[in-house]
């Protein structure tokens, strides 16, 4: 596929059993990272080749580090500098990856000496990261917006910390879990002991669980209460390199758990499970709700829809789910019954507006769609689905849940099908292998 190529779906059957969905984006970037901040050499098996696990290499290796990616066997091999970054001045390139830009600054804040300029697309000057930013600032880092608008281009200016006394500092985490995530990864940097509190409501809480998973992975014992809203002890330990293993991605195993509600039929993902440290896994209790039958084993997990069963619309909680919310709102097109999602108000300000995105392009589809402040409401039952050129705002997710659509509903085209190459290249060949044309 070009740049402005499209991509035409055909109806289809699943026809494949099982399904292997590529590594986890947001487990390889909070490895890599914290790779580069252990002592000695560290090898992620496993490890995703996307778009955003690319530029965090990059990152990486304009600030000097030995960094090692076998494209092939999916193992990257870093080589930890403690960190301390070698290369004391960089310009520093992050696309549109949200997990490079916020999870970098927050490191980088906390070097030693060094100035460092993050930049990335031009949508990526549009994405919050001020949240961040005032965390970072009330505990004496040198951190600016360029454009004063709390957004990339930012610079940072790493400084020795002269204050050792302990700290406690606030962060807002109901935009984007990343700010409190690239918070807590650096904090075992700082000079002094510190505390993190939470100011308000916390987005997407299982992506926290899997940050504090990865970091004690490597050596950091951090502490948080009962009701997570604090987090502490960061200095018993520092980081050390290990081999890590890297699960399957469970945002993009969504897309193949949607097949048998879609299509009828069954498919099994393995080494996933209820033990995951990807909360998005939880995306197969919406499917289960909606009619499929569901089977949980101790390293895999099974989808299945006898194709004469309806499938049903539910009212559901994404909070804690947001990436996988899309794939939903595309399954309710074939419910008998309208489906309803609540509490994803940060939807609107990840890769696009997805929530105003998902609203405009399931109505193409003839959808009568509710879009409100915080979620919406999808009714496919007022009038006939049909096809339509689906826009993907250079959202991979958007390409890859309306592609689902297209299994189902003639003429489904999808634009820009190329943006899939941020988390999931090889998506639609892997869905071509799962389906044959009817």
């Amino acid at each position: 596929m070009t740049p402005t190529s499209s991509y035409r779906v055909r109806p289809s059957r699943l026809t494949a059993r099982e399904a292997t969905p590529p590594g986890s984006k947001s487990i390889t970037n909070r490895a890599l990272l914290i790779a580069a901040l252990a002592r000695g050499e560290s090898v992620l098996t496993g490890a995703l080749d996307a778009e955003d696990t690319r530029v965090m290499l990059d990152a990486l290796r304009t600030l000097g580090l030995d960094v090692q990616f076998d494209a092939v066997e999916r193992v990257a091999r870093v080589a930890g500098a403690g960190g301390v970054f070698p290369n004391k001045n960089a310009k520093i390139y992050v696309g549109n990856s949200g997990t490079t830009t916020r999870f970098l600054a927050a490191a980088l804040a906390f070097a030693d000496e060094g100035v460092y300029l993050l930049d990335g697309k031009p949508r990526m000057r549009e994405r919050p990261i001020g949240d961040l930013l005032d965390a970072l600032t009330a505990l004496g880092r040198d951190v600016s917006s360029v454009l004063n608008n709390a957004c990339p281009p930012l610079e940072i200016r790493g400084k020795r910390d002269e204050d050792a006394s302990p700290r406690t500092v606030q962060i807002a985490a109901n935009v984007s879990s990343q700010f409190l995530s690239g918070l807590l990864m650096a904090a075992p940097l700082a000079q002094r002991e510190l505390s993190v509190e939470i100011d308000g409501a916390l987005a997407s809480r299982p992506y926290v669980e899997m940050t504090l998973d990865v970091m004690r992975s490597f050596g950091v014992q951090v502490e948080a209460d009962e009701a997570f809203r604090r987090f502490y002890n960061f200095h018993v330990g520092r980081y050390e390199g290990r081999e890590y293993a890297i699960e399957p991605d469970a945002s993009a195993a969504s897309y193949f758990f949607a097949l048998p509600a879609i299509l009828g039929g069954e498919i099994t993902i393995k080494n996933l499970s209820r033990n995951a440290l990807q909360g998005d896994v939880r995306f197969v209790d919406c499917l289960e709700k909606m009619g499929c039958d569901v089977v949980w084993g101790e390293d895999r997990i099974t989808v299945a829809r006898d194709a004469n069963k309806p499938l049903r619309g539910i009212d559901v909680d994404m909070n804690d789910i947001p990436d996988v919310a899309q794939t939903l709102g595309v399954v309710a097109l074939f419910a008998d019954s309208p489906t309803t999602i609540r509490n994803v108000a940060n939807m609107r300000v990840k890769e696009t507006d997805r929530l105003a995105a998902l609203t405009a392009e399931l109505r193409k589809l003839g959808a009568d769609v509710e879009e409100r402040p915080d979620g919406l409401t999808v009714d496919p039952t007022a009038r006939p689905l049909h096809g339509a050129s689906i826009a993907t705002y250079d959202d991979h997710r958007m390409a890859m849940s309306f592609a689902l659509a297209g299994l189902r509903i003639p003429d489904v085209v999808i634009e820009n099908p190329e943006c899939v190459a941020k988390t999931y290249p090889n998506f639609f060949e892997d869905l071509e292998k799962a389906t044959e044309p009817v």
